[in-house]
């Protein structure tokens, strides 16, 4: 069984982040896995292409899946007079159940098919006894349905600021943090890391990069939220991104250039599939255009999708609820830290002033989730939008291809102490809504 363990060998990342992205990082998911590669090793010998192994695989993960989503679901029925005599249903429960009896019998039929009973689409074309493409149709209607009669809408605060033809200010407005001796308050922010849109319908919004010390937009995106979209098995959105060009060339030499080239990546539109799920917002697809030819990658993929669009463990993702954990020490610009090499943590409460109005926010900082070598700080509104956020370097950060220390290149910025090493502030983001 040499070619078996070969060919689960190249299969198993993606199958392990199928699982996981459907059950969880749990004993559970360890659990199907091994049963899986069990009744793949018990069947191997008649499959007859191994080219197909990797979508054989998956297909048998998922009927264990299944098989232990109606486990779950026995263990969890009741006799009814055990039952209290009243439901504890936390408000979204009660929500989505309300939403979808007060939905056409059509409409809950399918939903419940697909996501309660975990059949796939050609599945309830067998039982319904319809075409699969009749089952498609009425699905996406389904959740356009359900979508709209769902009561709670998409939260934000406007940030209102003097607009460019792009909509946003063409000079970073002059702004200050006031750091509050006050308790730092929690909140959910369901934003995608690095991009700042909400993974749900109707969400728009543009936001733009403000060169240091220069203080100019060099690009900015203009992003939206186009429909439901699914990936491997995995519902979540469709999101465009339209790169907006700077008004301005940048200068030679402005270590912002490469930044804009590496953000842009030449490209005029990019295009993701992302979701909001068990309490974190992660990135499912990305597609871009390279040499004229359109290429898509997807957390099945590996290397190539994770190095640019995973976060966390199995990529499950960044947390939507976040609060102090104590993992960060700061004094002014002096810096220490506790734990993991790579962490998110709510550092302190901050009034920030930009361009002439207040906002109550907390500081998140990431110590090197998005990339090894730089740490960002995210003013966060209640509501769990980015007011704010910015980028610094330490000192030797891509040294090798800059060919220079920050602390050279851009002398005039801002310095942060994290754990004795020098970091440099780089430049801020900005988001309209």
């Amino acid at each position: 069984m040499d070619g078996f363990e070969a060919l689960l060998e190249k299969s198993r990342t993606g199958v392990e982040r199928w699982v996981k992205a459907h059950v969880g990082n749990t004993a559970d998911a360890e659990d199907i896995l091994q049963e899986t590669y069990l009744a793949a090793f018990r069947g191997f010998p008649v499959l007859r292409n191994p080219d197909v192994f990797l979508p054989w695989l998956l297909g048998i993960a998922k009927r264990k899946t299944m098989d232990w989503y109606r486990a779950q679901a026995r263990r969890k029925e009741v006799p009814v007079e055990q039952l209290p005599e009243q439901a504890a249903e936390t408000p979204a429960d009660t929500a989505v159940e309300e939403t979808l009896d007060a939905l056409p019998e059509k409409d809950r039929l399918m939903l419940r098919l697909f996501y309660r009973e975990m059949l796939s689409q050609k599945e309830i074309s067998e039982r319904l006894r319809i075409p699969e493409g009749t089952v498609k149709s009425r699905m996406s209607m389904a959740r356009l349905h359900f979508r709209n009669a769902y009561p709670y809408p998409p939260r934000g605060e406007t940030v209102m600021l003097k607009k460019n033809m792009y909509g946003l200010p063409e000079l970073l407005p002059d702004y200050t943090i006031g750091w509050k001796n006050e308790p730092a308050f929690p909140v959910d922010c369901e934003e995608m890391m690095g991009w700042f849109i909400v993974p749900k319908i109707g969400e728009k919004l543009k936001w733009g990069m403000y060169d240091l010390p220069s203080r100019k937009l060099d690009v900015s995106y203009d992003m939206e939220v186009t429909g439901p979209a699914s990936v491997h098995g995995l519902d979540g959105v469709s999101i465009t991104a339209k790169v907006l060009p700077p008004k301005a060339e940048i200068a030679e030499g402005d270590p912002m250039r490469q930044a804009v080239e590496e953000s842009t990546g030449g490209q005029e539109e990019w295009r993701f599939i992302a979701q909001e799920k068990d309490g974190y917002t992660r990135f499912l697809a990305a597609e871009h255009t390279e040499d004229g030819t359109r290429e898509l990658t997807t957390f099945l993929d590996g290397k190539d999708f994770l190095d640019n669009w995973g976060f966390g463990d199995d990529n499950c993702g960044s947390p939507v609820h976040l609060e102090p954990k104590g993992k960060i020490r700061r004094n002014g610009s002096v810096i220490t830290t506790e734990g993991e090499d790579a962490f998110i943590d709510v550092v302190g409460r901050c009034t920030v002033t930009l361009d002439g109005k207040e906002y109550d926010t907390v500081c998140v900082m990431d110590f090197g989730m998005y990339y090894e070598g730089m740490i960002s700080e995210q003013f966060l509104d209640r509501n769990g939008r980015t007011v704010l956020w910015r980028r610094f370097n330490r000192n030797d950060w891509a040294i090798d291809r800059y060919g220079k220390e920050w602390s050279e290149l851009l002398p005039e910025n801002e310095r942060l102490s994290v754990n004795g090493q020098t970091y440099v502030h780089w430049y801020d983001c900005l988001c309209v809504r």
